[in-house]
Formats: structure tokens, sequence, C-alpha cells
């Protein structure tokens, strides 16, 4: 994808400096996020233009029309001989590397095409036309065989139309700058730690305005002692990323130079009474971003927003960071796994819930722990294998698995003192299988002073408020942990979530909830439980007994006086609630 602005002479000669900040603003703000969104990567600014590539012909043009369309959604409301207007040209084609660079005969296609490109708009080759049709949303007007500079033959090429409904882009997914790859030096790379290892970098000043340092230093800051909570991560101090303050960085070479895999960038930028802030995750390694965004708000209290900011980041980059690990480890050989990597893969599936991911991720955790016997978060995630194994009915001697608990909880305790993610779900495994809810809630009450920004804790402290008969205390804590971690796959959150709706007499809710997770896992046991539970308060007994049904299916020894032996310590009030929407649709003594 080549692209350039148009009229770019006559805006530089009416006002320089001011058309090279807002070239530069449209590239960070416009350009750089819908190359991310679609894999591309920047490979060289030319002046006024940028010549970007792609895994795909529809990943390339997609990243085009979004693009043209933030740019017309910019200049809205910019007096028309300011407009910074670009044209593109997509080709689809073979190219020669070299270095970081691209060179060859694709490439000047794609420039030539974007020559012959309106202001604003997009021009592509028959080839990408005919990669592209009926896979997304354009259409394409015929131009014919053109005859481009320097290009020998003649070209097919088409003009690229589309519905603006069709191509909106969220706001929150609208900044993910791109960093130009600088040539590295050939300095020897530090080891990288036996954990995932992150930099934060000191963020661009955009403004203009020399006093806004302070805010965009202490942000970065509050976000390098946020991380540095996460006892999972091992993060880079102050004084060694802002060594790298003021000057045009390769991420790689950052990587290599302080010895982490994850780098994280952004920049602040102050107008008027608003204030913008972007930020982006990227593999120092390979230098892909892993996730991006941006936060908009206004000036009156910076300090405000600086929490708001660092707390939304850090929601956003643990996670990323957890998900890139667990990818990571899921690419090595069996035989070369040590107990971080087994740790990794028995956290990517345990929380599925299902007979045999839970035997898997106990192996997984049983190896970790044999190859390193102090490692905190493999021993408390095995705790929460054990409560989930309660919760699927599986326990078979109740006495030998409650004192193999006993023994797990107190070494996890000693060994985890200082590991918020290990207390966390120690504090779970106390509360549903040991039942000593002032225990565990004590762990959790440590996690959460260790690690306040850690999701877990949040849910599990939610769990903790529902078996204390405090649901509407459990929906507040479950908000605090969707908001810092939107996309986990909430099957944990949901649990407890269609419980306190239930207790609160909200049964539809509770209904929609289970009937949701179903559709993901269709014999999960804790699924039909609440769903038949909540259809038959809510009058729905169709679906009450035929929720019964496939429970008794599933689980043929369930019976209602055996109901204890599935749920955490519930006072007695809400066992017998639970007790009588089993009896009302069906469910056998």
């Amino acid at each position: 994808m080549a692209a350039d602005v148009a009229g770019y002479s006559r805006l530089m000669g009416r006002d320089e400096q001011g058309t090279l900040a807002r070239l530069k603003a449209h590239r960070t703000e416009r350009l750089e996020p819908a190359l991310a969104r679609r894999g591309g990567r920047l490979v060289k600014l030319t002046g006024d233009g940028a010549l970007a590539e792609f895994p795909s012909a529809v990943d390339a043009l997609s990243a085009a029309i979004e693009f043209q369309q933030a740019m017309a959604e910019a200049n809205g409301d910019v007096a028309e001989d300011l407009r910074i207007v670009f044209r593109i040209g997509v080709h689809l084609g073979d190219l020669i590397v070299e270095g970081d660079d691209l060179y060859g005969d694709g490439v000047n296609v794609a420039a030539r095409l974007e020559a012959a490109a309106p202001a604003g708009g997009i021009v592509i080759s028959g080839m990408v036309q005919e990669a592209v049709v009926g896979r997304l949303k354009a259409s394409f007007g015929d131009l014919g065989s053109l005859l481009l500079k320097n290009i020998e033959r003649p070209i097919q090429a088409f003009g690229v139309a589309w519905d603006v409904a069709d191509w909106k882009v969220s706001a929150s997914r609208t900044a993910a700058p791109v960093v130009v790859v600088s040539p590295s030096r050939t300095d020897k790379p530090l080891a990288l730690p036996d954990k995932p290892s992150i930099a934060v970098l000191p963020f661009q000043n955009m403004s203009g305005d020399p006093e806004q340092e302070y805010f965009a230093d202490g942000m970065v800051e509050d976000i390098i002692t946020a991380l540095s909570r996460f006892k999972s991560l091992f993060v880079i101090a102050r004084n060694s990323s802002f060594t790298y303050k003021g000057k045009a960085v390769d991420i790689k070479q950052v990587g290599r130079e302080l010895g982490v895999r994850y780098v994280l960038e952004g920049s602040v930028r102050k107008a008027g009474g608003k204030i913008r802030i972007t930020a982006q995750l990227v593999d120092g390694e390979t230098g892909a971003h892993l996730w991006a965004d941006r936060f908009d708000g206004a000036i009156e209290d910076v300090f405000d927003l600086q929490d708001e900011v660092t707390g939304k980041v850090i929601a956003a980059i643990a996670p990323g960071v957890e998900q890139a690990e667990i990818e990571r480890a899921r690419r090595k050989p069996t035989a070369n796994l040590g107990a971080y990597d087994c740790y990794l893969r028995a956290s990517a599936i345990w929380g599925m819930v299902t007979r045999d991911s839970n035997d898997e991720a106990e192996r997984l955790l049983r190896r970790a722990l044999e190859i390193d016997p102090g490692h905190s978060s493999a021993m408390g995630l095995l705790l929460g294998v054990y409560a989930n194994r309660k919760g699927l009915g599986l326990v078979g001697d109740a006495g030998r698995e409650k004192a193999e608990v006993e023994l797990l909880v107190r070494q996890a305790v000693r060994i985890g003192r200082d590991d918020a993610v290990a207390l966390g779900r120690t504090g779970w495994a106390i509360a549903y299988i040991l039942r000593d809810l002032a225990f565990a809630d004590e762990q959790i009450k440590r996690a959460l002073t260790l690690n306040s920004n850690l999701a877990s804790a949040w849910a599990f402290s939610g769990w903790i408020h529902l078996w204390s008969g405090r649901p509407a205390d459990t929906l507040k804590d479950l908000s605090h942990a969707t908001r810092l971690d939107p996309l986990n796959d909430a099957t944990h959150l949901n649990g407890a979530l269609a419980h306190a709706y239930f207790f609160l007499d909200r049964y539809e809710d509770a209904l929609r909830v289970a009937e949701s997770m179903l559709h993901h896992d269709p014999d999960g046991h804790p699924w039909l439980r609440i769903g038949t539970v909540s259809a038959a308060f809510a009058g729905q007994m169709d679906v009450a007994r035929k929720f019964a049904s496939r429970l008794e299916l599933r689980d043929p020894a369930l019976r209602v006086s055996r109901l204890e032996d599935y749920l955490g310590p519930y006072r007695a009030e809400f066992i017998e609630k639970y007790k009588q929407g089993l009896r009302m649709a069906g469910l056998p003594e």
C-alpha cells in the first residue's frame, strides 16, 4: 500500500510548520492505527508519503479504506485550504526484501496507482480486485488498463467506493502508533528473564507545551509502579527506561539493550481543554504490535485523568502480556517445557471447567511444581483445579481431597505470601473447599493489597461476598473485575454473576447468563444447575425441565439432597432456595 498527500507542496508553501505538525498527527492517530488493526507493517516514510506491506490483499485494502474514512472524518471541521488529503494505491505482487526495506516492481506499481488516485480516494490493481471481491464491503469501478509512468505494461485498475456505515471503527480502537524501524546496531543482546519482561518508555509529549512533560512522565512512572506489583512480570526500572527520553528509538533495539520481551510506548497531546493519550504494546523481539488504545478526557484535573489512564493501560497490558506468553509457550516443544511454560499452558485451559481440561491442567501444574517446588503461582492454580473438580461433581473421596487441599493451602500461603495471583486462588479454594470464609477473605484482601489491579482477585472477592450472603456486593466486585479485564473469557465471572442475579431475585438475568454460557459449554454442570433453578423461578417451566433432563443425563448421581456437595458455603436460606428450584424442575429428592 502506497500513500501520499495531495497538493503537499501547496500546503507546505502556505504553512510549513503547521502542515508538518498536522501530517505527523494524522500518521500517528489515523494511518498507524489502521495498519496495526490489519497486521500491516510501516516499511518507510517518504516525506509526505508512506509505504506499508500486509499479509493479505484484504488486510491492505481494509486498512486503506479505514484510513481514508478516518481522514474524511478528521477533515470535517477543518478549513478546506488546511485539509490534508491522501491518495492511496494498493497492489498485490512479489517484493524484494532488503533489511527492513522493500523494493521491486510490486512497490513501483503501488506507487504509480497511488498517483492515479483522486484526492481522498483509493485505486487498486486488477490482481487486488480479484483477491478481495466478495470478501469485504466495497464496490469497484473499472478504470481500464492504465499506462503508468516507468511501468512497461498496462495495469488493469479499479477505483474503490464504500459505504461509511460499513466501515465504522470504535473510538477505543483508533490509536495504535506504529514505529518505523531504524537500522539496528550489533550490540550483544541481554538474555531474557525467565518470566515476561517489559519496559515502559517515556511517553512523547505531542502538545508543543513543555509544561505537559510532568504529566507524561508522571503517568509513565505510575504505570511502571503498577506493573511492578505483578510478581509474574519483570519490569525495567524508571531510570533505565528514561534513558530513551527524547530519542527516536528502534523497539527491537530497545528490547535487546534492556533485555525485555515487551515494550510499552505512547504519546500525550493537549489541545485547548482536552487531552489525548495513546499507548501501544510492542513485541520487543519481532516488532509486532500486540495492543493499542487511545484515551481522551478533560484537562481540568490532569491527575484524575492520569490515574484513570494508568488503570486502563494496566488493565489492558497485564492480560495482553499473559495471552502473548501463553501463545509463546504453546509453540514450544513439549520436551523443552520448564516450570513457567507448564504453568502458562495450564492457565490457558483450566478455565474451560471440563473433566479433560481439569485433568490436563493438573498434570501440567504438578510437573511445574516438580521442576520448581517454590512456584507459588502454579501452587495457587493447582488449588483452583481442585475447586473446579468440586464444581464438576468429580470428587471421589471427599475426606482425602480435603486433606490434600489443606496441605496445599499451607504451602501456598507460605511460599506465595507476596504473590497476589497465588493468594487470590488460594483464598477461593479455602472458601469453596475448606469453607473457611474468614481465612479465605484474609487471603483475598492481602492479594488486593499487593495488587489492586488484579482482576481475578476481585472476581474471587465477588464469590466470597456471594457465599457470605451479600450478592449486591458481588455485583460491585464483578463490575470492577470486568473493568480491569474487559477481554476476559468471563467463565469464572459469569458463574458468580448468574448466582448473584438468582439470589437477588433477578431470575431472567440469571437465566440469560446461564444460557449464554451453555452456548459455549453445552454440558457445563454449573450452567445447567443455575439455568434450571433460574428458569423455574422465572416461571419458564419448559426450559427448567429441559435443563433438568440434561443435568440428569450429565450427572445421574445428582439429587436435591446432595446439592451441598457441588456448591460453595452458601448461607442456609440460599441453599434452600436453590433446592426449591431443583424440586420445581422435577429433579429427584
